[in-house]
């Protein structure tokens, strides 16, 4: 393992080794929670820019395979981890985390003080950082990073959003079968793809919904004229990376599908991005929620729910003025869901298709089926 070094913009630098890609790379940093789940986790395009810190202490000790890839590639810069096992043993592994990370050049981080990263993060909030196999200078790693965009300038969705529509032809894995079951749908609806995972489109079709995934770049107008003309019952706006509010150009699409009275539901950036067409703007938490073990409040059935969690940004409390609270984070009392007063929208702020994470949650994709 070559030497990596870590430079944050707080000022701090570490020393590690590295697996997977080598190379110099740049992005925002947070923790992640989740036991398990680590390949879901890295293939997931919503930490797109980002550097994910495990706080499992071993790392890679299953393997990857190709049924557990969350999306086409992975987009993360890099993942941070105390101790990386390189001899995975598990009957349906295919190929070692550290090929995983090559193949998409991706830098792996190991043999560094992972909890002391995380207490960083917890009290000084997310930053950037830059880390480097090729430089170790403190000057010349301060250089780069200072002159890098911060991730809250990029728009990492025209990297991570699909360049051709396709139909989603899989439902929800059958763990006894080892594989992925074919949808039974009644329903026809499109997803706007902004980085969607590859389980809430298994969730979707599962819950009998045909789902063809759109690029984002696709027009409203488009997708009226397919509404109006019963083609569709209604769009799913997906999950994620990167702020929303620089994305100018889905805001107003949204906007022009709200005032079509299109039954909409949105996940994690899509229920961000549903708060800003109507008027609220997001807002960015100290460090973020990124995890499988987070309770959430059914404020309907009065019931916790443990989720799986992924997003930096929130709505505002205000949002009440024009949507009805239906679930309430439990750790900080943050908004996790809303269904909107004068439009068929709804949308929820965590990860009910979870993968990974718990599965308490996945009723709500019933419930968006309800809707059309």
């Amino acid at each position: 393992m070559k030497k990596v070094t870590l430079y944050f913009e707080n000022g701090m630098l570490l020393e590690a080794k590295s697996f997977g890609a080598e190379g110099t790379s740049v992005g925002e940093i947070v923790f992640n929670t989740s036991l398990t789940g680590y390949q879901e986790i890295v293939t997931d395009p919503s930490y797109a820019g980002q550097f994910v810190t495990f706080t499992t202490p071993e790392i890679g000790n299953v393997g990857c395979n190709e049924e557990d890839m969350e999306s086409k590639g992975a987009y993360c810069k890099g993942i941070i981890v105390r101790s990386y096992q390189d001899r995975p043993s598990n009957f349906r592994c295919e190929e070692t985390l550290d090929s995983l990370l090559k193949k998409h050049n991706i830098l792996g981080i190991t043999d560094v003080d992972t909890r002391f990263i995380t207490k960083m993060l917890r009290a000084e909030g997310s930053m950037e950082m830059v880390a480097s196999t090729e430089l170790h200078s403190t000057d010349e790693l301060k250089k780069i990073l200072d002159a890098a965009p911060r991730i809250e300038e990029i728009n990492y969705i025209e990297q991570v959003s699909t360049k051709e529509s396709y139909i989603h032809n899989e439902a929800r894995y059958d763990s006894e079968k080892f594989e992925y079951e074919k949808p039974n749908t009644s329903k026809k609806i499109i997803a706007l793809d902004f980085g969607v995972k590859r389980n809430i489109l298994n969730e979707l079709t599962h819950a009998g919904m045909e789902v063809k995934v759109v690029p984002n770049s696709m027009e409203a107008s488009v997708i009226i004229e397919k509404f109006q003309a019963k083609e569709i019952d209604g769009v799913f706006l997906s999950n994620g990376p990167g702020d929303p509010l620089i994305l100018k150009d889905e805001q107003e699409k949204i906007k022009k599908l709200i005032s079509a009275k299109i039954p909409l539901f949105g996940i994690c950036l899509g229920h961000q991005l549903l708060s800003i067409a109507h008027g609220y703007d997001t807002y960015k938490l100290k460090f973020g929620h990124h995890g499988g073990n987070h309770p959430v409040m059914n404020e309907v059935k009065k019931t916790v729910e443990i989720t799986a969690q992924n997003h930096n940004y929130n709505v505002p409390d205000n949002i009440t003025e024009v949507a009805t609270v239906t679930h309430t984070n439990l750790f900080d009392n943050t908004i996790e869901g809303l269904k909107y007063n004068d439009s068929p929208s709804m949308s929820v702020q965590h990860h009910p298709e979870a993968s990974p994470g718990p599965h308490e949650s996945a009723y709500i994709f019933e419930e968006f089926k309800g809707m059309l």
